[in-house]
C-alpha cells in the first residue's frame, strides 16, 4: 500500500519506515550520501541486425548509501575506526523486499547487478 512521508511517495509502509531509519542513521553519522531510487543500467539498449530495437534493462534500488567497513564488528564506533584507519566506506545497494516482491525478474536483475557492477543487494 503506497504511503507518503515527508513529501516522498513510497511503495509500502515498510519502505517508508526504512527511509526514516536511514535518515536517522545519516543524522547520527553512521551512513552518508543516502540516495533514493538510484537507477542502474544493467544492459544497454541495442538494435538487432534485423532492425529490432531492444530496450535497456534497468534496476532501480530503493536506497543507496555509504557505510563504514566493519560496521557489524564495531557498531556505532565504525565511522571512527574507518576514519582512523583510512579505509574507504562501502557502497550499499538496499532494497526493501517482501515475499511478493522477490520475483524471478528481480532475481535476474540482482544477478546482473552483481555481474556488471560487483554490488550485492542488501535486502531488508
Amino acid at each position: 500500500e503506497p504511503v507518503t512521508v515527508k513529501g516522498i511517495r513510497f511503495d509500502s509502509k515498510k519502505e517508508a519506515r526504512r527511509y526514516l531509519q536511514l535518515t536517522d542513521a545519516v543524522r547520527e553519522g553512521l551512513i552518508s550520501d543516502l540516495r533514493l531510487q538510484q537507477d542502474f543500467t544493467l544492459q544497454e539498449a541495442y538494435t538487432t541486425p534485423e532492425g529490432q530495437r531492444i530496450r535497456a534493462i534497468r534496476y532501480k534500488a530503493d536506497f543507496t548509501y555509504y557505510q563504514p567497513p566493519n560496521r557489524q564488528l564495531y557498531g556505532s564506533h565504525a565511522p571512527y575506526y574507518a576514519e582512523q584507519s583510512g579505509v574507504p566506506w562501502e557502497f550499499v545497494v538496499e532494497d526493501v523486499k517482501s515475499k511478493a516482491t522477490r520475483t524471478a525478474k528481480y532475481a535476474m536483475k540482482k544477478k546482473m547487478l552483481k555481474d556488471r557492477f560487483g554490488y550485492d543487494i542488501t535486502e531488508v
